[in-house]
């Protein structure tokens, strides 16, 4: 019965799941031995949450991108609008007397189902289109959900809360503005912690590897290898890509809050079409389908600019050349058989060899 079980084999996507939940672990717990013993930069530490957030971002676009097979930039659209109702959320539940992690978590769930509702209603008319059509239009969406933002005031006093698209609210006594159009978010309280960033990381690959592995994220992927064969054994396809896209949404709209509430102002310019490239880079850059190389790509090129900063001027084509490198050694045949041969040897050595001799 123990050899049994000794010799069963792991699924790949038992195996994928190890490593990714072991990547993150392993992160959070070196990241925060190393805060609490001071060893941390004081630019490190404030990349932390932001780190997470853009975890978030990548492995939920990877879900449309890899996963649903369509190229979707307007990600950054998602991620405003789970920022900006996070931010609101969190100001209007200021004065309740609720600890700041629960006031977080509200904060997060209100953003997430903003975006996923605005992730539904977007994917209806854009899923219809595919190629560089998508891509197009979910560009311009996120472009679209940007100009929102600029003109939108919220705005709280002793009545509640008052919104508009113009300055002119007419508050009272004990005013305070949570969003001022294209000044966007500002004495916003930060209450994002890097243990909710982790945890949130965590969920954001539970959801993602378990449509992967479901009945439902096995139909995505057909959908995406094989439009017709899919369509032949009767799959909806307008139905699996939605799906996709919207959970991909409602995950980037929590991870928006995380973002949204770790900074004491926010304006609605940060989350233009170069955010949108920038996650759609980390997707890339780790591989398409990747998941734990979303993780990867996305704490390296987090922390690359940064660490760039001594370069100065040259900061930004130093950090364009490492990313071509990268690009080039990714798709090179030469240097991934390479790496794969290297692998597959490691594995060979570490199999147990045959006990030797013969019974009698």
């Amino acid at each position: 019965m123990k050899e049994r079980i000794n010799n069963r084999k792991l699924s790949p996507y038992t195996k994928n799941s190890i490593i990714s939940y072991s990547i993150v672990t392993a992160g959070f717990l070196i990241l925060t031995f190393l805060n609490m013993t001071g060893m941390l930069s004081s630019s490190l530490q404030g990349q932390l949450i932001p780190i997470c957030a853009y975890i978030i971002m990548a492995v939920s676009l990877n879900l449309v991108v890899g996963i649903s097979g369509e190229l979707s930039l307007g990600h950054s659209g998602f991620m405003s609008v789970g920022a900006f109702s996070g931010i609101v959320t969190s100001g209007m539940l200021e004065n309740s007397g609720l600890p700041n992690p629960v006031r977080l978590l509200c904060a997060i769930v209100v953003g997430a189902l903003l975006s996923g509702i605005a992730g539904f209603l977007i994917g209806i008319p854009v899923l219809r289109l595919r190629g560089d059509y998508l891509a197009i239009v979910t560009l311009a969406f996120g472009e679209i959900i940007k100009n929102i933002m600029n003109i939108v005031y919220v705005g709280k006093d002793v009545k509640g809360i008052h919104m508009a698209t113009n300055p002119d609210l007419g508050l009272g006594d004990d005013a305070r503005m949570l969003l001022n159009g294209p000044m966007g978010a500002t004495a916003v309280q930060r209450i994002s912690t890097f243990t909710s960033g982790f945890v949130l990381v965590l969920i954001t690959l539970f959801v993602v590897q378990n449509i992967m592995n479901s009945r439902q994220g096995r139909a995505i992927m057909a959908c995406r290898d094989n439009r017709i064969a899919a369509e032949s054994i009767g799959l909806h396809i307008m139905k699996y890509k939605l799906m996709a896209f919207t959970i991909s949404a409602a995950l980037a709209g929590m991870g928006g809050a995380l973002f949204g509430l770790n900074y004491s102002s926010l304006l609605p310019i940060k989350f233009n079409f170069n955010t949108s490239v920038l996650i759609l880079v980390f997707v890339v850059l780790g591989g398409i389908g990747n998941i734990w190389g979303s993780i990867i790509a996305a704490t390296i090129l987090t922390i690359l600019p940064e660490a760039l900063r001594q370069f100065a001027d040259y900061r930004m084509l130093a950090y364009a050349i490492v990313l071509i490198l990268v690009m080039i050694c990714t798709n090179n045949v030469k240097i991934r058989s390479y790496f794969t041969s290297m692998v597959e040897k490691i594995k060979k050595d570490k199999k147990p060899k045959p006990e030797g001799g013969s019974a009698g």
